[in-house]
């Protein structure tokens, strides 16, 4: 009796596998909470489109947009870094306050266009400092000491002052807030943004400064039994987000043409809301970059059609408020199950 002559296993074995689409796989290795906000974001822009059409997405109006998210942009990319280690920085608007005001002062203005830049970003640095070692050697709350520097910060912002706005009278500066340093259409803050944005993305996500931060906010036991040094991680940590405060702040100061007590309000609250329902967990141990900006950009591109609009200022803070708890909400959905 002959047996059944099986087909050889070479052939046998190659069954033809479905293809997965293209899209299928991006959509699959992509993050939820950044498809969500595209698609909040792409929303917003189709209903100012809507609403207001030729004024909203007219070219200068989206220029607009741009420059405005640059600068509270700038602090978020810091306190994205602060956010992840465990952290927190209630001092980040009294800051950019206390930086533009010291920067443009009658004597620092006498330097021009560097002293005004260099000075900004050491008030920055120079805050940063004091948060990191009451924060990281001192043994201190970081709520409790970056709430103090807040006060402290914005206080001497105000005695320097006087309550007054300083005019910035130098060329250079003035002549950047202007539509003919535009580089291809693009403002020179956004540019800056862009650098900062790119920057932070790489220090978070391809070297082991990123590494240790995500660490630290994970466990921060484990990563000092590890051998990172977390005291320190930490001193670096608000040392970086003081240098965002002080970039933001010199961004200001062309934004602006001057430089007041009272800039960066709320900085805190925003580039912190901007952050979470960008994807970085408020406990830390996860943060996103790109997120948080996707984030800064929701809550500008949300302001600019209120204004638009003629709508109050209360509903605008309303529909804030609504996006942040349903961005949490999506958070909480995606970490069960994962």
């Amino acid at each position: 009796m002959t047996q059944p002559v099986s087909p050889p296993r070479d052939t046998a074995d190659k069954v033809p596998a479905a293809e997965v689409p293209a899209w299928r796989s991006l959509v699959a290795r992509a993050d939820v909470r950044t498809l969500s906000l595209l698609g909040v974001l792409a929303a917003l822009v189709l209903i100012g489109g809507i609403t207001k059409p030729d004024e909203f997405l007219d070219t200068r109006n989206l220029q607009l947009v741009l420059t405005q998210a640059s600068v509270i942009g700038v602090v978020t990319v810091g306190m994205t870094f602060v956010i992840t280690s465990g952290g927190i920085d209630l001092s980040v608007g009294a800051i950019v306050a206390l930086a533009s005001v010291w920067a443009t002062t009658v004597a620092t203005q006498e330097y021009g266009f560097a002293g005004i830049l260099f000075t900004a970003v050491v008030v920055g640095v120079g805050c940063g400092l004091v948060n990191g070692l009451l924060i990281a050697y001192g043994g201190m709350v970081p709520f409790i000491a970056t709430l103090a520097m807040l006060a402290s910060a914005r206080g001497l912002a105000l005695q320097i002052t006087d309550g007054r706005t300083q005019i910035v009278t130098v060329d250079g500066i003035l002549k950047l807030g202007e539509r003919d340093s535009y580089v291809l259409g693009i403002p020179p803050l956004v540019l800056v943004f862009a650098v900062v944005t790119v920057i932070g993305w790489l220090l978070l996500n391809r070297t082991t400064f990123g590494r240790r931060t995500v660490a630290v906010g994970g466990n921060a036991e484990a990563a000092r039994l590890a051998g990172i040094d977390v005291r320190r991680q930490r001193l670096y940590l608000y040392l970086l987000s003081g240098l965002c405060c002080g970039i933001a702040a010199f961004l200001l100061i062309i934004l602006s043409g001057s430089g007041q007590n009272t800039n960066g309000n709320l900085y805190e609250l925003d580039a912190i809301a901007a952050a979470i329902i960008g994807g970085t967990l408020l406990s830390g141990g996860r943060g996103t970059i790109t997120g948080s900006v996707l984030g800064v950009l929701v809550f500008t591109t949300i302001t600019n059609i209120f204004a638009l609009n003629n709508l109050q200022s209360d509903v605008q803070q309303i529909a804030k408020g609504a996006i942040i708890v349903a961005a949490v909400l999506v958070q909480r959905r995606t970490a069960s199950t994962t």
